[in-house]
């Protein structure tokens, strides 16, 4: 199939979804671009000269129809909690692919759920195909296949730069709930705040790391099986004196009220990395396993800038899948194997730390 050939991007016009769109652009892709705002999505497709819908979620029988149209959906619109439900069922219905780079649990959690009904239909749904959780859902399939009696696995990430609005609004809507980790299969609630460590990287630094409710919770089970997993985000000394008044935040974004206005102030005041950032920056992942018998292992990962591997990693996946032969529900690890991230350039990973 020739790059390019009957996909669609939905949520073009977001943050992701414009850098998403020039990388595919980048490598010879012309998928049509769609989203609610009609005014944006003509502008980025006058850009491209591309083709595009304006196409609203809400329509159950029309984006059933456009959905239909295509081979394949990557799906770029977030906070995905809210917009990936009716999708995947318009993909399911329509015999459609569907890509998409969440990183919410629950969202994996009703993909997996799907898998049955995905195989039948002859359809692939792999949500997480960008730094959400790619890299990591690699690293993590990649060390537990050097233990058999695997029983816990620590997923760590530090990538210091400016979140996009999407990321930040998704925080919004996950940090009410407070944080979850795995603990024999099941998720258990954690508070956020407790628990932090201190974690080596392979640029040589040592930065505390928080536990969070990454999406590896849900994907990185899936991928090794392992029955307890924690997952950390590196915050800064600033960070760590806000800690002691995170659950004052929590309860404040309970109300709808407040949420709703941290919504309008991050449109306001969040803009994400720019092009110099996103060519600069670097990512340093983490991973820990241990086994029944007292084994332990660590790998490490340095990869790009998050939203830039985002994009690589999106339009990498929408190539492998159009190429090939997909069916179920999947993790990237699943669908395209532990070296998946190193494909995307300008990545090592290292059982050991460099001298």
């Amino acid at each position: 199939m020739s790059p390019g050939s009957g996909w669609m991007l939905y949520g073009a016009y977001g943050y992701t979804g414009a850098i998403i769109t020039e990388e595919a652009v980048r490598r010879g892709h012309r998928p049509v671009l769609a989203g609610r705002d009609s005014s944006k999505l003509e502008g980025l497709a006058k850009e491209y000269g591309l083709e595009y819908r304006v196409l609203s979620l809400e329509n159950e029988e029309t984006l059933t129809t456009v959905v239909a149209q295509f081979d394949l959906i990557l799906h770029a619109a977030g906070p995905f909690i809210h917009t990936s439900a009716p999708m995947v069922r318009a993909c399911l219905a329509g015999r459609t692919h569907y890509l998409d780079i969440t990183g919410e649990i629950p969202v994996f959690e009703n993909i997996f759920s799907l898998d049955s009904e995905a195989v039948e239909r002859g359809t692939v749904l792999i949500g997480g195909v960008g730094f959400d959780v790619v890299p990591s859902d690699c690293l993590s399939g990649y060390l537990a296949n050097k233990h058999r009696n695997a029983i816990s696995l620590e997923l760590a990430f530090s990538s210091p730069g400016r979140f996009s609005p999407g990321t930040a609004k998704t925080a919004v809507e996950g940090l009410p709930k407070g944080g979850v980790r795995r603990r024999d299969s099941r998720y258990e609630p954690y508070p956020l705040g407790a628990g932090v460590k201190e974690i080596q990287f392979s640029d040589g630094q040592s930065s505390l790391a928080m536990p969070i409710p990454w999406g590896d919770l849900a994907t990185a089970y899936r991928t090794t099986g392992i029955r307890n997993i924690t997952t950390y985000m590196t915050i800064s000394s600033r960070q760590e004196r806000f800690l002691p008044y995170i659950s004052i935040v929590q309860r404040l974004l309970t109300a709808r009220l407040f949420r709703s206005l941290a919504q309008r102030f991050i449109d306001l005041l969040v803009h994400g990395p720019d092009e110099t950032a996103r060519q600069q920056g670097r990512s340093f992942l983490w991973a820990q396993v241990t086994d029944t018998e007292g084994g332990a292992s660590q790998a490490w990962l340095e990869t790009l800038e998050p939203y830039r591997l985002t994009a690589y990693s999106s339009v990498r996946a929408v190539e492998k899948v159009l190429s090939g032969e997909y069916t179920g529900a999947m993790t990237p690890f699943q669908a395209f194997g532990p070296d998946f991230v190193l494909e995307l350039g300008d990545t090592s990973r290292y059982d050991k730390l460099q001298e």
